[in-house]
């Protein structure tokens, strides 16, 4: 949510940021008007509650027919005084709700435009070039007995895998290794719940324009998480933080769920788009003016990762009708996969300023008083497009695939050979 006193002093801007979204800005002039009415609804109620709170005391020093007089008034003016809240309520929550609709204010430096106009912003590592034709990560999952979509596909459906043997193994060194290396940095390790309740999944933005990928159990009323990032984001919901205390740093593993609506027809061969995958999530809380740096370590934290897996891959800045609502700049970096002839996204980093928190009642308290602070969200590694990666990158003409020098130790071997 954007603060209501800069949407007053600088609609434009708002205005602006919308446009350059591709979004809707003629929001911002209902939200002001929206306003405009509040205000003047709780100035009403003011006023008559003031006006209420004389009469009290005017009533206890009166007797007689005076005193019963004042009865009368105060009896008719506490049913406008309800009147008036319920009016103020009321028109406070149509603005809440109007203002949910603005996506958070752009970053000057984000691209403008959709999906393709992201801009390049380095290349790590070359794309291997191979003395044979490589085989694609299903094809490799099969002799090395490591996927198994068929069995996927009959028991959950399309878009479905199990992992099993050296998947199984690789996945969970990623995730062994991926927590072990944000502890060292700092971070605290979190299993966090992955079915939250609507304010936690609203407060994060995944209710407006990422609903429809949303897996929501009707009868409880609760939301199945497609990034831990809800829940952590919502750790510290309707909370005041010491500053002194800031940043904290939280890295989450969970499943995700995503119902991958409106990619029909895309990826559906092997796990690259899949409803469900494990992923280990770096979340942040701090100032303000501290989340354009937070940012820049976050994405070299991810950074890092990748180059301990060797993989080749480029780092893009997300153009702003790709960002999604609540980041103001994303970056992602997205690993060379050989048989696509294509990078594609492995990891990202947000940068949500002061939106979430404001959505969410997260707060800072330092010598000058309180004031939302910033939040920022990083995916250290979602396991099935890092093991596409790996095992594409990493395989050798038999079939078998090398395993990177950093996973060897929670692995145990450094390749995996095809079954026999």
């Amino acid at each position: 949510m954007i603060d209501i006193k800069l949407i007053r002093e600088n609609p434009e801007l708002i205005r602006s940021s919308q446009r350059g979204r591709g979004e809707d800005e003629t929001v911002v002039d209902r939200l002001l008007e929206l306003d405009a009415k509040r205000r003047d609804a709780i100035a009403n109620f003011e006023a008559l509650r003031a006006e209420q709170n004389l009469l009290s005391k005017s009533v206890g020093a009166a007797k007689g027919d005076e005193k019963n007089t004042l009865l009368e008034q105060a009896k008719t003016l506490a049913a406008k005084v309800k009147e008036a809240d319920s009016k103020r309520a009321e028109i406070e929550a149509q603005t809440n709700e109007v203002a949910k609709l603005l996506s958070n204010l752009l970053d000057p430096d984000t691209p403008i435009g959709g999906e393709a106009d992201f801009k390049v912003i380095e290349h790590v590592g070359e794309p291997r070039k191979f003395d044979f034709e490589p085989k694609d990560h299903v094809e490799l999952g099969k002799l090395l007995g490591a996927i198994d979509t068929e069995r996927g596909a009959k028991v959950a459906g399309a878009r479905s895998y199990y992992l099993t043997g050296p998947g199984a193994m690789l996945e969970l060194a990623l995730v062994n290794y991926a927590i072990t290396q944000a502890t060292k940095a700092g971070f605290i390790p979190v299993i966090p719940p992955v079915l939250v309740n609507p304010p936690a999944m609203e407060g994060t933005g995944f209710l407006g324009q990422a609903a429809e990928n949303v897996y929501h159990i009707e009868k409880d009323d609760v939301y199945l998480v497609g990034t831990s990032e809800v829940p952590l984001a919502a750790y510290h919901m309707d909370e005041t933080l010491d500053a002194s205390k800031l940043p904290l740093r939280y890295t989450g593993y969970s499943p995700c769920f995503r119902r991958e609506a409106g990619s029909y027809g895309k990826d559906t061969r092997g796990i690259i788009r899949v409803h469900q995958f494990e992923k280990v999530e770096m979340f942040i809380f701090c100032k303000p003016e501290d989340a354009k740096e937070e940012h820049k370590r976050l994405l070299q934290w991810e950074k890092d990762f990748l180059n301990a897996m060797e993989l080749p891959y480029r780092v893009i800045d997300i153009a702003s009708g790709d960002l999604g609502s609540s980041a103001n700049r994303k970056f992602d970096c997205e690993a060379w996969i050989p048989t696509q002839n294509a990078y594609r996204e492995v990891t990202s980093t947000s940068n949500c300023t002061e939106f979430q928190a404001r959505r969410l009642n997260i707060r800072l308290k330092d010598e000058n008083g309180t004031r939302p602070l910033a939040t920022l969200n990083g995916t250290l590694v979602a396991a099935p497009r890092m093991i596409v990666a790996i095992l594409e990158n990493n395989q050798n003409a038999d079939g078998s695939v090398n395993v990177p020098k950093a996973l060897q130790p929670y692995i145990g071997k450094e390749k995996f050979e095809v079954i026999k």
